[in-house]
């Protein structure tokens, strides 16, 4: 075997590394609802996202001035731990409910209501992959959608 063909076996074994791992980053992607992938959501369905918003500001001649601003938030995660926050997060995407995947989502902090990651979303991706090498008994107790769906509907409450 000469130089040029070790090389060639080299760079494709490489090629071919790379390309695995790519497929498994997006099939993780699809899963937990951050990519859609054509084909695997209906065009027809329909997603409802609310949001409310109050503020009141009061103010008099006499230099007085108050101002109240009202906000509704769902997302109270303080006490839940990161292993229930990663539970809840890892029931909704095996849920395949992308609105349960986005209410949790929300409620944990990793979306905006307007759908955009937040500044942890990145930072707990990366440690929820981690987290689903230590945990397959629990992958194993919600290995179908209807299982994955009852707990995260069980749970995102806590």
């Amino acid at each position: 075997m000469n130089r040029n063909q070790k090389i060639a076996l080299g760079c494709g074994g490489g090629g071919c590394l790379g390309l695995i791992l790519l497929v498994i980053l997006g099939v993780v992607l699809v899963v937990t609802g951050v990519i859609k992938a054509p084909g695997l959501y209906s065009p027809s369905s329909n997603s409802n996202y609310n949001s409310n918003r109050n503020s009141n500001y009061n103010s008099s001649d006499n230099s007085n001035s108050n101002s109240n601003t009202n906000r509704s938030s769902t997302s109270s995660t303080s006490s839940m731990s990161d292993d229930d926050k990663h539970k809840l997060f890892q029931a909704a995407a095996a849920s395949r409910d992308p609105s349960l995947t986005r209410r949790v989502s929300e409620k944990l902090g990793l979306l905006n209501a307007d759908g955009t990651p937040t500044e942890e979303y990145a930072q707990f991706f990366k440690d929820h992959i981690g987290w689903l090498f230590k945990n397959s008994e629990f992958m194993q107790s919600i290995n179908t959608p209807e299982k994955a769906r009852a707990y995260a509907e069980e749970h995102i409450d806590d």
